[in-house]
C-alpha cells in the first residue's frame, strides 16, 4: 500500500518540481496540499499568491488544498499552533508523511523534524542535498512554468517581476546569488508544466514596492525592501 502523505506547497517552482517529482513515486499518496496564507490578505506567505490562485492551481493537480490562515503578525508561536492543528487533522486520516520543496537549509529541516516527530510523522524531502544549480538543472528540464512575483528589493530591481525562469533569465543574475534563491532572493508562481491538467491564468497587476521591520537578533530592527508582482486571477 502507498504512504499517506501531505505536500506543502508554496505555489513556487521548488515546491512544484519536489512535488512532480513525488508524483513519480510509487512509495506515496499525496491526501492533501497544504498552504499557509496570510488572513489579512488572503495571500500565501512569502510568494503572496491570491488564495483563489492557490486553489486553482490545486485544481489543476486534481488534489485537494487545505488552507491555514495566519495571523497578519505571522509569530512562531502563532504558525506552530496553526501547524499543529492542521497535523492532528491529517493524523486522524493516516497521513504518516509530510513533504517539503527544501534544499539544503539544515536548521528549517530540524524544525519541521522537531514539530512532526511527536505525531510520528516522517519529514520528505526529495530536493535534499542538491546543490542549487542541480535543482535549477532539474527543474528547466522539468517541463514547468515558472515567474518570479517576488524579490529582494536590493538583490533584484522591478525588471525581474513576471520574468519566466529561464535559461536567459540565469545568465543576468547577479554574481554570487543563489540560483534558485534560496536565501530568500526572489519567489516564484508555477502556473503550467507536466502535472498540471490545465495552465493556470494569472495577471501582473502594477509592481508594489513594500517594506517589512525584521527585529534582528540584537533586538535592533532592520527594514528589507520587497518588489510584489501583485498576482490577479
Amino acid at each position: 500500500m502507498k504512504m499517506k502523505a501531505v505536500f506543502n506547497w508554496s505555489g513556487g517552482k521548488d515546491s512544484a518540481l519536489a512535488l512532480q517529482k513525488i508524483l513519480q513515486d510509487p512509495q506515496y499518496e499525496v491526501v492533501s496540499l497544504l498552504t499557509t496564507v496570510n488572513s489579512g490578505n488572503q495571500r500565501s506567505s512569502m510568494h503572496a499568491i491570491p488564495v483563489s490562485l492557490l486553489r486553482m492551481q490545486a485544481e489543476s493537480l486534481g488534489i485537494p488544498l487545505y488552507i491555514i490562515e495566519l495571523a497578519p503578525d505571522g509569530t512562531m508561536e502563532g504558525y506552530a499552533s496553526a501547524m499543529r492543528g492542521a497535523v492532528e487533522h491529517f493524523k486522524a486520516m493516516g497521513v504518516t508523511h509530510f513533504i517539503f520543496g527544501d534544499i539544503f537549509l539544515h536548521d528549517v529541516r530540524t524544525y519541521r523534524e522537531k514539530q512532526l516527530q511527536p505525531y510520528g510523522i516522517e519529514v520528505v524531502e526529495p530536493l535534499w542535498n542538491l546543490t542549487s544549480e542541480e535543482v535549477m538543472d532539474d527543474f528547466l528540464a522539468s517541463g514547468l512554468q515558472t515567474i518570479i512575483v517576488t524579490t529582494m528589493a536590493d538583490v533584484l530591481d522591478e525588471r525581474f517581476i513576471g520574468r519566466l525562469i529561464d535559461r536567459e533569465l540565469l545568465a543576468e543574475l547577479p554574481a554570487g546569488m543563489d540560483v534558485c534563491g534560496e536565501n530568500g532572493e526572489y519567489h516564484t508562481f508555477c502556473y503550467d508544466g507536466p502535472m498540471f491538467r490545465f495552465p493556470v491564468p494569472y495577471t501582473l497587476g502594477d509592481s508594489l514596492h513594500i517594506t517589512h521591520p525584521v527585529k534582528l537578533d540584537d533586538w535592533t530592527t532592520k527594514e528589507y525592501a520587497y518588489w510584489y508582482g501583485n498576482l490577479i486571477d
